[in-house]
């Protein structure tokens, strides 16, 4: 299976991108393969800008193309509730959704999926990944550029790391352009003595999570089981905990609220640590109850 290291040509996802770009597929599948139009004259972006642009609908899930064929953009299932409900991406819950598709798809954003599922330190510098993840390309046979892997590393800082935290006051105004996933307080900067940059993943605030954006995670991630362990959740990859770099204290803190819903309950007697769920919904379901419920829909 090809993973695509470097696909976003270096860009990370700029403010409005997204919106735009579901706009003009919903609108104009061909929209970046029509050779009639020019998609950098119809976004207004530059030529690499449009390839990172057409990585990024497809690698947070909004979009997708077929394999062979005709390259055309349509809307996932996802993203046409993304485009209905919160088409501008504002939204806290769609962007931890959006941040969820990206981390766990190997393929479209391996450097993403290694740093949140593999990658298991809390401090770390530049090197420390790019060592870890050279090692784990040796062990699969293959082998990815270092100027690539170190782009990669970047991008996930800039994905991450509000622009105001990162830059000094003498930077340009295009450089404090942020991320809107710089909401997400995943990562933070531990350290920056002599222009040497350590970073930390951090842990988010319990109260940042809608239940139904966690249920939706933890029903894709639990394949119709309706019983999950503790541990599972939060060790498991693309499972809530390494997701969202959480602890012990914050996952339970989160899970009790869910628990709140009634949809599922927390065991924690005759030797069980686990959760049941009380049905089972799929991703799509679970997003559309989180629409419902911050809209103020009857749920």
């Amino acid at each position: 299976m090809a993973t695509k290291f470097r696909a976003h040509e270096t860009f990370f996802i700029r403010k409005g991108w997204l919106s735009k770009g579901m706009r003009y597929v919903s609108n104009k599948p061909d929209v970046f393969t029509d050779k009639a139009e020019n998609p950098m004259d119809v976004f207004g972006i530059g030529a690499n800008m449009v390839k990172s642009l057409r990585y990024w609908l497809q690698a947070v899930g909004l979009t997708k193309e077929p394999k062979t064929g005709k390259k055309n953009q349509t809307l996932t299932d996802f993203g046409k509730l993304v485009f209905q409900h919160d088409r501008y991406t504002e939204e806290l819950g769609t962007l931890q959704l959006l941040h969820y598709n990206l981390v766990t798809d190997e393929e479209m954003a391996p450097a993403w999926y290694y740093f949140f599922n593999e990658f298991s330190m809390k401090e770390f510098s530049r090197e420390d990944f790019l060592e870890l993840i050279q090692n784990k390309l040796k062990m699969k046979n293959t082998s990815v550029a270092l100027r690539s892997l170190t782009d990669d590393f970047m991008c996930i800082i800039n994905t991450y790391v509000p622009k105001y935290k990162a830059n000094s006051a003498k930077d340009s105004p295009e450089n404090n352009i942020t991320c809107p996933f710089g909401e997400l307080g995943l990562i933070d900067i531990l350290n920056r003595e002599h222009g040497y940059f350590t970073y930390k993943k951090a842990i988010p605030y319990a109260n940042s999570f809608n239940p139904w954006v966690i249920m939706a995670i933890i029903s894709k991630q639990a394949g119709g089981r309706l019983e999950i362990g503790l541990n599972e959740l939060l060790t498991a990859k693309c499972n809530i905990g390494k997701v969202f770099n959480l602890d012990s204290i914050c996952m339970l803190e989160i899970l009790h609220e869910v628990e709140k819903t009634g949809e599922i309950k927390i065991v924690r007697t005759a030797g069980l640590d686990i959760i049941k769920l009380n049905r089972r919904w799929t991703f799509e379901e679970c997003v559309d109850k989180y629409y419902a419920d911050i809209e103020g829909k009857n749920i």
